[in-house]
């Protein structure tokens, strides 16, 4: 038994996670190849590797004739009857091949084929690796800045965090680790090429995944998400449970799950509200924290107007219109928002319509009356 070799390929096994069969087969093409740059071809010679023992043998197919005109692919009668008694012109031995007899250059390039064939297997391994986590999060460790782009270590591998998928105002120190969402992963003749994200959308679903166990088992799905980098995200949730509350499950207890993840995106601020087929419902949770008075939705044309109380007008457009843009994307509709003032002066507004709308809501109650009440309500708070 080659004990030497069969622990060397042990150990490339458990380090590289190369196969052996691999390896093996990297071993028989070398020998292949010494033999060529030894005796110039290589076009009859055999190579065999026991996989249990490591004990290996090379040797050349030989024809038995009477005169030799190729050493390499011939070999006499008299010759054949030493390596076997049984040999006859015109039959095929194995003639075998002493692989100490290779010269230094032989040897070398055998060792370079084998290398070679280690590298290209180690760098598909790692391919292979990092593509089954395409589109997941994963931690990595900040190495430095390469310009104003981020080399990011994610274990086996490097990645880049370019300065376009970086979340504006975040800086990071050499040895911090960071969660981050893998965009693409390339396979170059230099090894995998590995793109990562902190702006994608998916990077925050990715961490409620891992953080909300309902969500995780399906109990709990997410519907939907719009998110400015480092600024806000939206996130609409639905239960498959009537049990399970979609949201306080998102929230956790004493908000312990979105605090996590807040924590991890550095303060950025996330609204988690229920999912509703009725796109006027969405509309109103996807809104808030402002109060709506009245949606009115088109479907087919997926625009919508909503109605909002003077006084929380501006609440619901949000700074520099965030919440009203971060709603539209969250919904997929074009948004129109107005105050009441607004709307009771719009051409083609009834107030009869709209209280119509509304009366089995607030009854007998005036739209006067519902405000007065929300202001109150808000002060008491």
């Amino acid at each position: 038994m080659n004990k030497e070799l069969m622990e060397a390929l042990d150990i490339l096994e458990k380090e590289k996670e190369i196969s052996k069969e691999t390896l093996f087969e990297a071993i028989e093409n070398s020998l292949i190849t010494a033999c060529k740059n030894h005796f110039g071809k290589s076009d009859n010679v055999k190579v065999e590797i026991n996989r249990e023992t490591c004990d290996f043998l090379c040797y050349a197919e030989k024809e038995v004739v009477e005169v030799v005109e190729d050493d390499l692919l011939q070999i006499t009668e008299e010759e054949a009857k030493k390596l076997s008694k049984k040999a006859k012109l015109g039959d095929v031995l194995n003639v075998e091949i002493k692989s100490k007899e290779f010269g230094r250059i032989a040897t070398q390039n055998a060792k370079n084929v084998i290398l070679q064939k280690i590298r290209e297997e180690e760098r598909s391994v790692i391919y292979n690796n990092y593509f089954e986590k395409e589109k997941d999060v994963v931690t990595g460790i900040v190495q430095r800045y390469v310009g104003k782009n981020i080399s990011i270590n994610l274990g086996k591998a490097d990645a880049l965090l370019n300065e376009t998928e970086q979340v504006k105002g975040e800086v990071f120190s050499p040895t911090e680790r960071i969660k981050v969402y893998i965009l693409e992963v390339k396979n170059t003749p230099k090894g995998p090429r590995i793109l990562v994200s902190r702006t994608h959308p998916e990077l925050v679903k990715r961490l409620f995944e891992s953080e909300v166990t309902e969500i995780k088992d399906g109990t709990v799905e997410i519907m939907s998400i719009a998110r400015e980098a480092g600024s806000r995200t939206k996130i609409a949730v639905f239960s498959n449970d009537p049990n399970v509350d979609a949201v306080g499950a998102c929230v956790g207890v004493n908000g312990t799950r979105v605090n996590s993840i807040v924590q991890e995106l550095r303060g950025e601020k996330i609204d988690i509200v229920n999912w509703d087929e009725n796109p006027g419902n969405l509309i109103q949770n996807a809104l808030s924290p402002a109060k709506i008075v009245a949606v009115f939705a088109d479907p087919e044309e997926r625009t919508a107007k909503v109605v909002v109380p003077d006084y929380q007008l501006s609440l619901a457009i949000g700074k520099e219109g965030q919440n009203a843009r971060l709603a539209a994307r969250l919904t997929g509709y074009k948004i129109d928002i107005k105050n009441e003032t607004q709307a009771k002066d719009a051409p083609g507004f009834r107030y009869e319509d709209y209280m119509d709308e509304f009366e089995d809501e607030y009854e007998e109650e005036t739209l006067e009356d519902v405000v007065l009440e929300e202001q109150t309500e808000e002060v008491t708070e």
